[in-house]
C-alpha cells in the first residue's frame, strides 16, 4: 500500500523535493489514464469482427484517438495554468470513468468512434499531472518528469498486453469496464493525496489560449521539440498500429493475444527513460537524441529486411521503443526548463502537435498498409526517421 502524507506540500517541503510515494502514485496515475488511448490497437481485429466491418473502419478508432487526445490537449491543458490543477484532474478522471464504462455498451461502431474520441479528450488529465510534477521539482527535474514519464510510457505498453489478453479471455468489451474501475481507483487516491497547486495566469479563456498559441510563434526551441516529437510519434504510432495487421496476417496469423504480448517487450525499453531524464540533466539531451534516432533507424532497417521473422520483429519491437522513449524524455526534460508560470501552456502546444503526428502517422500508415503492406509502411518509418535526424544534426551544429 502507498503511504503519502495527507497535508499540502509547503514551499520548504517542495525544496526538499517531492515524496516519492507521491511520484509512484502520480506516475501510476497518468499510465493507467494514458493507456486508454491504447487499447484499441491489438484488438481491432475483434472489434472489427464484432461489427463486421474492414480493417481500415477499424483502424479508424486509432486515428480517431489520437485526434480527441489532440483537442483534449489543445482546449483543457492550458487550463491548468488557469485553475487548481488537483481539481482538473479529478474532473476529466471522472469524465473518463463515465465514457470507460459506455463504450462496455456501443452496438456499433460509429458509437466506438465517438466514445474513442471521448475517452481519449478525457484522457489528458496525464498531461495536467506532469506539467505539475514539474512545477513541484526545484530539484531533480529530469529524474522526477522522467519517472512520471515512465509510468506514462508502461502505461501506453502495457496497455497492449493487458487488451490482448483480457480480449482473448473475456471480449474486447471487458477491457474498458476493467479500466473504468482502475480509473476509479486511481481517482479516489488523486482526491486523497495530491496537493493543491495555484495557478498564475489571472486573464479569460480565449486570452488563455491565445497565450499558449502566442508560445509556439515566440519560442523558437519549442517549435523545434515540437516538430520532433510529431515525427518520433508519427512513426511511432504507424509501427504499432500497422503491426497488428502485420502480425494477424500471413505468415504469423496470431491472435491479439498474442499480438499483444509483444508489449512486454517494448515495457522494457520503457524502464530506460529516468535514465534518459537524468543524463538529459548532466550531459544535455542532444548526444541522447542522436543515440535514439540512430536506434530507430537501426530497428526499422531489421523489420525490413527480416519482416518474416518473429525474431526481427521483437528485436526490432525492442530497439524502436528504446530510441523512441530515449528521444521523447529528453524533449521533455528539455520543454520543462522554461519559464514555470508557462508549464501548461508550453505543454499543451508541444503535446498538441505531438499527438497530431501521431494521429497523421496513423493515418497515412493505414493507407500505405492498403496501398503496399509492411514494406510501404517500413518506407514511411524511415523517412520520417532521417526527417528526425536531419532535425538534430541541425540543432547540433547550430548549438557547437
Amino acid at each position: 500500500m502507498i503511504r503519502i502524507n495527507k497535508h499540502k506540500l509547503s514551499p520548504k517541503d517542495i525544496q526538499k523535493g517531492i515524496p516519492t510515494s507521491l511520484i509512484i502514485l502520480m506516475s501510476i496515475s497518468a499510465g493507467i489514464s494514458v493507456a486508454n488511448i491504447y487499447y484499441n490497437q491489438p484488438i481491432l481485429m475483434d472489434i472489427a469482427s464484432d461489427f463486421k466491418t474492414s480493417e481500415s473502419q477499424a483502424g479508424l478508432i486509432s486515428m480517431l484517438s489520437q485526434i480527441g487526445y489532440g483537442l483534449g490537449l489543445f482546449f483543457i491543458t492550458p487550463l491548468g495554468d488557469k485553475l487548481n490543477k488537483k481539481s482538473l484532474i479529478i474532473g476529466l478522471q471522472a469524465l473518463l470513468f463515465i465514457a470507460l464504462t459506455f463504450i462496455f455498451f456501443t452496438t456499433s461502431i460509429a458509437q466506438v468512434w465517438l466514445l474513442s474520441i471521448f475517452i481519449s479528450l478525457f484522457s489528458v488529465s496525464v498531461q495536467v499531472i506532469m506539467p505539475m510534477t514539474a512545477g513541484m521539482s526545484t530539484i531533480n527535474r529530469g529524474k522526477n518528469v522522467g519517472t512520471i514519464f515512465t509510468g506514462i510510457l508502461i502505461g501506453i505498453l502495457s496497455a497492449r498486453v493487458f487488451s490482448g489478453a483480457i480480449a482473448g479471455l473475456l471480449g474486447w468489451r471487458y477491457v474498458y469496464l476493467i479500466s473504468a474501475a482502475a480509473v476509479g481507483i486511481s481517482t479516489l487516491l488523486l482526491f486523497i493525496y495530491l496537493p493543491d497547486s495555484k495557478s498564475s495566469f489571472s486573464g479569460n479563456y480565449p486570452q488563455l489560449l491565445d497565450s499558449a498559441i502566442s508560445q509556439f510563434r515566440k519560442l523558437k526551441f519549442l517549435r523545434h521539440l515540437s516538430y520532433v516529437g510529431m515525427l518520433q510519434f508519427g512513426l511511432f504510432c504507424s509501427f504499432w498500429t500497422t503491426l497488428t495487421f502485420h502480425l494477424s496476417s500471413n505468415p504469423f496469423n496470431y491472435s491479439s493475444s498474442k499480438i499483444g504480448l509483444l508489449g512486454i517487450v517494448a515495457i522494457a525499453g520503457a524502464l530506460i527513460a529516468p535514465a534518459m531524464g537524468k543524463t538529459a540533466d548532466k550531459e544535455g539531451a542532444t548526444k541522447v537524441r542522436l543515440s535514439a534516432i540512430s536506434l530507430t533507424i537501426i530497428s526499422i532497417t531489421i523489420m525490413f529486411f527480416f519482416q518474416n521473422s518473429i525474431a526481427a520483429i521483437i528485436l526490432g519491437t525492442f530497439l524502436l521503443d528504446v530510441g523512441a522513449q530515449s528521444l521523447q524524455v529528453t524533449n521533455t526534460a528539455l520543454l520543462y526548463k522554461f519559464d514555470e508560470s508557462l508549464h501548461s501552456r508550453i505543454n499543451t502546444i508541444y503535446m498538441t502537435l505531438f499527438f497530431t503526428g501521431g494521429a497523421l502517422g496513423t493515418f497515412i500508415g493505414i493507407m500505405l498498409w492498403e496501398w503496399g503492406g509492411w514494406n510501404f509502411v517500413m518506407f514511411q518509418m524511415f523517412c520520417f526517421s532521417i526527417i528526425i535526424l536531419f532535425l538534430l544534426r541541425k540543432e547540433k551544429n547550430r548549438n557547437s
